[in-house]
């Protein structure tokens, strides 16, 4: 049994300090994420090294664009999640307990060779939510660094300010997922009680850690695709993370809870793209949908294609360290 960090004892039972969700987890129970459980007293982190999910995937699939474009990351996941999305894709993983099976111990000093085998530049940690794996995420991202492998969290962003602490250090990019502007939305959509601390967490991940950060938003029909909602996204991002930051508006397709819901129209996301660019941001890319150009990277200051996508992989990369190799101008990206 690991032994979880950042929690406390409260009269018999375990205070998680991990994620807003503020857990005091009574004996023999677990947390609302399933997996951090009170052991006789302690908070034991059950899935630690416990994976479900391990593949090798082009950076662009996080998706993450402006970082180390056109390389390939291990991509880890285990089970559990902070958030019960109702329209989640992996929800066989992010819903399941550990005592439900099918898990593989992969040790952390075994995480570099694997990466290195298959060519790997980095290590992704995804899937389910990481965060809920903090432990594991920290003793491999040690690893990693030491090895000059570069790390990635594909993250709801649902975390406390002592927990991005954690791994402020540890952690090269934080890809986090906007799901709407309001508390109301993520209390229906999410089932947890705000937006504030992924909003929060996703500025301090930036501005005190320095991390590389890239902003996804599923557009949901009815939910999450109303002008406000979009605008007030698009707004927090060019002036909380900078206008370079890329935004990523992705399709909903109906699942789970939401399958009674349409897909995304074209035009809802099109628009969304106007959104973003009316409110300053210089890279915004339309997923999950096909959409000549929309992935494609576009110098804001002389237009030309610098970064030429098909699906997830570079065809056309006119960049010099992380500029646009015609006029110079910087492009937020690292190479």
């Amino acid at each position: 049994m690991h032994e979880a960090l950042l929690w406390e004892a409260d009269n018999g039972r375990v205070h998680c300090l991990l994620c807003p969700h503020d857990c005091r987890i009574a004996p023999g129970h677990s947390g609302v994420c399933g997996v951090r459980e009170n052991h006789d007293g302690r908070l034991i982190a059950t899935t630690y090294g416990r994976v479900s999910s391990v593949a090798v995937d082009p950076i662009e699939k996080k998706p993450v664009f402006h970082y180390r474009p056109g390389t390939r990351a291990l991509s880890l996941g285990s089970v559990g999640c902070t958030m019960r999305c109702e329209h989640c894709q992996n929800w066989q993983i992010s819903r399941a307990k550990p005592a439900d099976g099918g898990l593989d111990y992969l040790a952390p000093d075994e995480v570099v060779g694997l990466a290195r085998r298959h060519g790997c530049e980095g290590v992704a940690f995804t899937y389910n939510e990481p965060v809920v794996w903090a432990e594991y995420v920290a003793d491999v991202s040690d690893l990693c660094k030491a090895a000059g492998l570069y790390t990635v969290m594909v993250t709801n962003g649902y975390i406390t300010e002592a927990g991005l602490d954690l791994l402020g250090e540890r952690i090269d990019v934080w890809r986090v997922d906007v799901k709407g502007f309001d508390d109301r939305t993520y209390r229906t959509l999410c089932k947890v009680r705000s937006v504030q601390p992924v909003l929060e967490m996703a500025e301090r991940a930036k501005k005190r850690w320095l991390m590389h950060v890239e902003v996804v938003t599923n557009v949901i029909p009815t939910i999450n695709d109303d002008e406000e909602t979009l605008r007030g996204i698009a707004a927090w991002i060019a002036k909380a993370l900078g206008p370079d930051t890329p935004w990523h508006i992705t399709r909903f397709f109906p699942y789970l809870e939401l399958s009674h819901l349409p897909p995304t129209p074209l035009v809802t996301l099109t628009r969304a793209r106007d959104i973003g660019v009316e409110e300053g941001l210089h890279f915004v890319y339309l997923g999950n949908v096909d959409d000549p150009g929309g992935e494609d990277t576009r110098c804001p200051a002389c237009g030309a294609i610098v970064l030429r996508r098909d699906r997830y992989r570079i065809v056309d990369n006119e960049t010099s360290d992380g500029a646009c190799a015609r006029c110079g101008e910087p492009l937020n990206i690292v190479e």
